[in-house]
């Protein structure tokens, strides 16, 4: 039987996963991008991921995160408004742990908080954290600041912890086969978009989407 990822071990592999050249397809006056086959929902959709928006929804955002990375948190508020803004707008999240061994804490504190229904809240604490290089323990306080239920998030890393790590290692595998280079990395509609962007930003990127894939 395969020995189970250990937090360190997923530190281990965002460390060592090789990344793949992005080609260059730009929004003008956003960022840097690339056109990407349009349904990320096929391409992203694995189980589990947290994933938020309306019926009808006509877009989709996927979201690779790290709660230790100083331009996510820059984003994380203006990522917020345009979600709760956009009724059409689908938006998947990825925690994605490649900064230190405490940013794979975060993530699968989240993903437990997701099962109990909470991840917005913790996505939300951990996101509002100052700084970089956060530990565990002052993520833990954050979490314990929050609506989030920790003795709930506790009793599911307590069961399902490998399980909550075996996600996070899916979310690396799929950052390294589309060849993402850091945090945060999103992507929308058929675009790729690697930086902070704030709200008027985002909202651009998701017009050129819609633009793009004609909705």
């Amino acid at each position: 039987m395969p020995k189970q990822m250990t937090r360190r071990d997923i530190h281990r592999l965002a460390l060592l996963a090789p990344a793949a050249a992005l080609a260059a397809y730009a929004i003008p006056g956003v960022a840097q991008d690339t056109q990407l086959p349009p349904d990320l929902d096929e391409l992203f959709g694995t189980p589990d991921t947290p994933t938020f928006g309306g019926p009808d929804t006509n877009v989709t955002m996927v979201a690779f995160l790290d709660y230790n990375c100083p331009f996510c948190k820059r984003s994380a508020p203006h990522l917020k408004a345009l979600r709760e803004s956009d009724p059409k707008l689908k938006v998947m999240y990825k925690d994605w742990p490649i900064l230190t061994e405490a940013s794979v804490y975060g993530g699968q504190a989240a993903l437990a908080a997701h099962r109990n229904g909470q991840y917005l809240d913790a996505h939300d604490a951990l996101m509002g954290i100052e700084g970089m290089r956060i530990p565990e323990e002052q993520m833990r306080e954050a979490l314990l600041a929050s609506p989030v239920d920790m003795d709930a998030v506790d009793a599911t890393i307590e069961t399902d912890g490998d399980a909550l790590l075996d996600q996070l290692r899916r979310n690396l595998a799929e950052a390294e086969q589309v060849g993402i280079t850091g945090t945060p990395a999103y992507f929308i509609g058929p675009y790729f978009i690697n930086g902070a962007l704030d709200l008027d930003q985002f909202r651009e990127a998701v017009a050129a989407a819609r633009t793009e894939l004609g909705v």
